[in-house]
C-alpha cells in the first residue's frame, strides 16, 4: 500500500464514521457550507471522487445509490430514502483501487490549483483537504465529533501553503482569518481554510 493510499484510508474512514453517525432527522440541518445541508455535503464529496474517478478512467460520471450527478462545485440531487454511507464507501472503494493501482494513480490531470500533476498527488493534497473539511462540515452540522486528525490535518496544512492563491481563485474556500498564536493544528487549519470553529455561512 503506497503512503498516499494509506492516507486516503484513514481520512475516508473518518469521513464515513460522521456519515454513519449521523441521526436520520439531522441530514436537513444546515452546514457551515453556505446554502448546503448535512446531506449536500455528503453527496459533493461523493461527487467529487466520482468525478476524479471519471477523468482517470476517461468515462463520464454515472448516478448510482441514490445520489446524481453535478458539476464538481456542486452538491448533486438525492434520491428520498439514499444511503449515503453506501454510497460513499462505493466510491471509496473505487478510490482507493485506483490509488493503489500505480499506472492509474500516475495519471495526469488537465489541470487545476495545483496545475497537472498526477492523480493521486492531487488526492494527496486536494483530496486531504476535502475530506478533512467536509469530515468538519458534517460534524458541526448535526452535532457530532469534530475532532479532527491532528497530524494529518498539519500535513495537509503545510502541503496547501504553497497553492493557497490558486485555491482561493477556485473559490475552494473563504479567505484565511487570523488563528491564536497558540492555535493548535486544528485551529490553524481551519483558519487558513476561512472556517473558524464558531463561524457558519462559509464556502463549499
Amino acid at each position: 500500500m503506497s503512503d498516499i493510499a494509506h492516507r486516503y484510508l484513514l481520512l475516508s474512514a473518518q469521513f464515513l464514521t460522521r456519515v454513519e453517525a449521523t441521526p436520520a432527522n439531522r441530514w436537513d440541518a444546515a452546514s457551515p457550507c453556505e446554502g448546503w445541508t448535512a446531506r449536500d455535503v455528503v453527496a459533493h464529496v461523493i461527487n467529487g471522487h466520482r468525478g476524479i474517478l471519471a477523468v482517470v478512467d476517461g468515462r463520464p460520471p454515472a448516478a448510482a445509490d441514490g445520489v446524481g450527478i453535478s458539476s464538481m462545485a456542486d452538491a448533486p440531487r438525492v434520491e428520498p430514502g439514499a444511503d449515503l454511507a453506501i454510497a460513499f464507501k462505493r466510491c471509496r472503494d473505487d478510490m482507493y483501487a485506483m490509488l493503489s493501482d500505480p499506472d492509474r494513480a500516475a495519471t495526469r490531470l488537465p489541470g487545476g490549483p495545483l496545475g497537472p500533476v498526477p492523480v493521486e498527488q492531487a488526492a494527496d493534497i486536494l483530496g486531504s483537504l476535502e475530506l478533512l473539511v467536509h469530515t468538519w462540515d458534517l460534524a458541526r452540522a448535526v452535532g457530532g465529533d469534530e475532532t479532527l486528525d491532528p497530524a494529518l490535518v498539519a500535513r495537509t496544512h503545510q502541503a496547501l501553503l504553497p497553492h493557497y492563491e490558486g485555491l482561493r481563485a477556485t473559490g475552494a474556500f473563504h479567505p484565511s482569518v487570523p488563528a491564536p498564536h497558540d492555535a493548535d493544528p486544528q485551529t490553524a487549519f481551519l483558519s487558513f481554510v476561512g472556517r473558524a470553529a464558531g463561524a457558519d455561512g462559509l464556502g463549499q
